[in-house]
């Protein structure tokens, strides 16, 4: 149940100068902004962008710190507004948890948004799914010269962390439940459809892109896509909503925009570039995060989404536990609330790894250090000798989950200083133009430090076919989360290992080419004790319980 401390959200909307006619409320504290009601500024406010070193399971809150630091801006007076991802239900009912930070640092209504929200991803999947149906028809009806059941290479999602969809066979039962064929389901969240509602610009940007999706390919090897089919006004009509940013709030009462954007270790895992667009157009200082750690949801943040247009970030909090510099620093998990100083020290490369891509990109590093109460102050001050020697040009305590914005002023303080006194000049690591081997290459040499990248069967020939095509897209590299290499147990900053490409497959209407590294699944199993076990609605009060968040 929603807690009646939260704003009214047309309270929320006129603090980002948007009127009742401007928003479309979904009950007292949610809204939709329409695309058309997003307004233009001469000259935008600013934005900083949130990362992370590599995940531990320890966690390291960048969600909270996120929330956080926008309600420790908003203490200090300053016009704020936070974009934040959409939480996927599979890490929510699985073993992650929500996405709407923790503790004092959350947006709400919590339960809400980790949940069905306004619908947006349930519009993904229906669209989604609707256009394999389809592509499956249109192989039945032999609507498309030479495409056949198993040229079809477009695969249905479903949000459930489900791994018996991962391989299965559907048309079983006859030619009148055909075409039989072998097929697969990814999480939705990695969906081309979720990309495309987070990368583009409008309507009119979005039939294009819809148009543009790869369904497969005929007899001859030449591409078939969606508007090969047909329908895509259905889609259009499915997403007309989803393409319309959220309007929610922090604990405090700062706007929160929430748009689309989950799992930066198989998709892009940013939110929205609408989102973004109007935050940075209705308040001085935008807070947005991307997904996972620097080489991860950063690097795609940049390359993908900021390449296509997103605001360009003015400088980058890099969020660190000291549980998480001692897990990389070889401390077992049990023993992570341990004081140990030489473990942090250790582990700290990870985190001067991460500053190291965030400079590379030529934005200032301003270092979090999430608070918990195990940590010592001389290990708070190991990791931040390290930070600094490493050139984050500020380094501060980060403490929202337990005090709110009070635990985040020098924090906001630190941003402040670093967004509008800093340095930035935004720079992409390749350019449009090199081939995707060169830009693997570039990513394996400049990133995850890999001694050389191994091509799996076929995969050059299929760069080679996708650049005849005209398909010269930016990468979107799926890995584990775990590690800077493709090996989740190589902690710390590998050196010296191989980067295998396994499969390509491109997004034509996201306009990336997704390159699978590893052994990297797009569709999560449930853990063998799955947060869904301890999620329950109070009969007498309606009040959601169990909703873990990060």
């Amino acid at each position: 149940m929603v807690g009646k401390s939260l704003r009214p959200i047309a309270e929320v909307a006129s603090e980002l100068g948007l009127g009742s006619g401007d928003v479309e409320l979904y009950g007292s504290v949610k809204a939709k902004v329409p695309v058309d009601a997003i307004p233009s500024r001469r000259v935008p406010g600013r934005l900083v962008v949130v990362t992370a070193i590599t995940p531990t399971p320890a966690g390291e809150g960048k969600s909270t710190v996120a929330v956080g630091l926008t309600q420790g801006l908003g203490r200090l007076g300053k016009s704020v507004a936070l974009t934040i991802r959409q939480p996927s239900l599979g890490p929510v009912f699985g073993h992650k948890g929500g996405g709407t930070g923790g503790g004092r640092a959350t947006v709400q209504p919590a339960e809400e948004i980790n949940l069905h929200f306004t619908g947006d991803f349930h519009a993904v999947e229906s669209a989604h799914n609707l256009l394999a149906a389809m592509a499956d028809n249109a192989a039945h009806r032999k609507t498309v010269p030479g495409l056949e059941a198993g040229g079809i290479t477009w695969r249905r999602v479903t949000d459930a962390e489900d791994r018996s969809l991962r391989q299965v066979v559907t048309g079983v039962g006859g030619r009148v439940n055909g075409p039989m064929r072998e097929a697969r389901f990814d999480i939705s969240a990695a969906s081309e459809i979720m990309a495309i509602l987070a990368l583009a610009s409008g309507y009119a940007d979005l039939r294009r892109r819809l148009g543009d999706i790869v369904l497969g390919w005929t007899k001859d090897r030449e591409p078939v896509r969606a508007r090969d089919i047909g329908g895509i006004g259905s889609l259009m009509a499915l997403l007309r909503d989803a393409l319309k940013p959220n309007l929610a709030q922090t604990a405090e009462g700062q706007p929160a925009i929430v748009h689309m954007g989950p799992f930066g270790n198989i998709a892009h895992g940013c939110s929205s570039i609408l989102a973004d667009r109007l935050a940075v157009n209705t308040a001085d200082l935008t807070v947005t995060e991307a997904g996972f750690g620097a080489d991860l949801g950063f690097e795609k943040f940049m390359d993908i989404k900021i390449r296509q247009g997103g605001p360009a970030p003015s400088a980058a909090v890099v969020v660190a536990t000291i549980r998480g510099l001692k897990w990389h620093g070889g401390v077992k998990r049990r023993e992570l609330g341990r004081r140990n100083v030489s473990a942090v020290q250790r582990g700290a490369l990870n985190l001067a790894n991460a500053i190291r891509i965030v400079n590379m990109y030529g934005l200032p590093a301003v270092v979090a250090i999430n608070r918990f109460p195990s940590d010592s102050r001389d290990e708070m001050e190991a990791a931040g000798r390290a930070a600094e020697e490493a050139g984050a040009v500020a380094v501060a305590e980060a403490n929202g989950f337990a005090a709110g914005s009070a635990g985040m002023t020098d924090l906001a303080a630190a941003c402040w200083e670093a967004v509008h006194n800093g340095d930035a000049d935004v720079k992409l690591l390749y350019s449009d133009n090199e081939s995707l081997q060169a830009k693997v290459e570039r990513l394996a040499e400049d990133i995850y430090q890999a001694d050389i990248v191994e091509w799996g069967p076929r995969t050059r020939d299929t760069a080679e076919r996708f650049a005849r095509l005209g398909w010269n897209f930016p990468v979107c590299m799926a890995k584990t989360h775990l590690s800077v290499s493709a090996k989740p147990e190589l902690l710390n900053v590998p050196t010296g290992h191989t980067l295998p490409i396994r499969e390509l497959r491109v997004q034509a209407g996201a306009q990336q080419i997704v390159t699978l590294a590893g052994d990297i699944n797009t569709l999560p199993g449930l853990p063998s004790h799955p947060n869904a076990l301890d999620i329950d609605l109070d009969d007498a009060t309606g009040e959601i319980t169990g909703i873990l968040s990060t």
